[in-house]
């Protein structure tokens, strides 16, 4: 059987590595737009810190480690057209202009995703960049010297990763967003408020609840950032981070699409021909704390569903679990980690919720030392049913995240929460660990209610 494989960042990626490990008789063709492979775009902030020396590390593949595996990898080859009715594909060689076509028995599309672009003006400007891909990072990191002062558009992931990383290497740094808060799918504003007290006090200037009408040339041979608010910003470089977009043109009117330009498919990541699948940033998710489809472009969902697709490829076997959409970051020594649902976002969907908040030590007070847990559960009224948490900590609460995420993921209750069996020994945590306290203290509020 001949799978072709359309882009080959991270879903692509680990759907090629499963094929071949599983069915290494099977032709896979990779077709991809770039010269590289496999780049984890996540750590671009790290590089342009100064904490990782080279972006070269930043690939966990190659095109030449998967023809080792016995794939066929097309570099620089961008896929023009499909046609899902004779199963061929138009290829144009990006470094001749020359087009080919080939054919495919399945085929996996994993194009990704691309910054959003707003409609404002002055998108030509010289000094405004993107921050995405390998490219993006190698010219970031060239510009790094003479960029003293920058501007972040977009208070989301990127940007404030972006922003502690100039902060590390000294820059002048303003950020800006049209929300009030930074952060705000994953945190509620008490989050935010305490981790921009720290960038205030690292010299960053935040400028919320404006939005980004244009870029003008200024005087000096930079730009300038202007606002909805009357506000100018000149800087020597401003970076666009406002979000992404599914890359799903290639495939529009011949599969179905949602509304938002994702492909839709079904818990086997096929789509609606049966002989085409997809995976990663151009596909919706299932959103297990409201059981529903989201666009939520993730490295961690993204491989989930790469893999899925190299399964099912060869028959529907495997099923897709779905997503808590559960990230984190650290920032100037905070862990922040949140999973599924705030309390606003709860209440937008529909969902008659409650949270609770609570700080408290992750370890017993007569240690040497003991650090304050800040943390956040959200639930479902008269269900209890466990919709969210956030935990904010500069001990390393990571873990935290992710054992609520399986709690949402199987369904479970604040009072499964609150006295789940957890270990204890003082070097690590209390006789009730730290999220057994949040689950406590979710049950005395809803007893409480009632």
């Amino acid at each position: 059987m001949k799978v072709v494989i359309v882009g080959c960042t991270h879903a692509g990626t680990i759907a090629a590595t499963r094929i071949l490990n599983a069915h290494p008789d099977a032709e896979v063709v990779i077709y991809e737009r770039n010269d590289n492979i496999s780049f984890l775009s996540c750590g671009i902030s790290v590089y342009l810190s100064g904490e990782v020396g080279d972006p070269d590390a930043m690939f966990y593949s190659s095109p030449e480690q998967l023809e080792k595996m016995g794939a066929t990898v097309k570099v620089k080859h961008n896929v023009l057209s499909v046609d899902p009715k004779t199963k061929m594909l138009e290829i144009e060689n990006q470094e001749t202009g020359k087009l080919t076509a080939d054919y495919y028995d399945k085929l996996i599309i994993t194009t990704g995703s691309w910054p959003i672009i707003p409609p404002v003006s002055g998108l030509e400007n010289k000094n405004l960049y993107l921050c995405k891909t390998y490219y993006h990072a190698k010219k970031l990191f060239k510009i790094a010297n003479e960029s003293k002062k920058i501007v972040i558009v977009g208070g989301g992931y990127i940007g404030v990763e972006l922003v502690e990383a100039y902060l590390r290497q000294g820059r002048d740094v303003t950020m800006i967003d049209g929300g009030n808060h930074m952060l705000r799918k994953y945190f509620d504003g008490q989050y935010s408020d305490r981790i921009s007290r720290v960038f205030k006090d690292k010299g960053a200037h935040l400028e919320l609840g404006q939005h980004v009408t244009g870029f003008k040339d200024n005087e000096k041979g930079g730009v300038q950032v202007i606002t909805d608010a009357g506000k100018i910003y000149d800087a020597d470089t401003a970076i666009l981070c406002v979000g992404f977009r599914p890359n799903s043109d290639l495939v529009k009117g011949k599969i179905d699409l949602h509304p938002d330009g994702t492909i839709k498919t079904n818990e086997y990541m096929q789509t609606s021909d049966p002989d085409i699948y997809a995976a990663g940033d151009v596909t919706s998710v299932h959103f297990n704390p409201t059981g529903t489809e989201r666009y939520i472009p993730l490295a961690t969902n993204a491989v989930r569903q790469g893999t899925i697709a190299g399964v099912n490829v060869f028959g529907n076997t495997m099923k897709y679990m779905g997503t808590q959409s559960t990230t984190g970051l650290h920032l100037f020594g905070n862990t922040m980690v949140s999973s599924g649902l705030t309390l606003r976002a709860a209440k937008q969907f529909g969902i008659d919720a409650d949270s609770v908040t609570i700080e408290d030590n992750y370890r017993p007070e007569f240690m040497p030392t003991t650090t304050p847990v800040f943390m956040t559960l959200v639930w479902e009224k008269g269900t209890r049913r466990i919709l969210g948490a956030q935990f904010m900590s500069k001990h390393d609460v990571s873990q935290s995240a992710n054992l609520v995420s399986v709690c949402i993921q199987n369904r479970n209750s604040i009072d499964f929460l609150a006295y789940v069996d957890t270990l204890f020994q003082p070097n690590f945590d209390r006789p009730f660990n730290h999220v057994n306290l949040l689950g406590q203290a979710a049950v005395a509020k809803e007893d409480q209610a009632k």
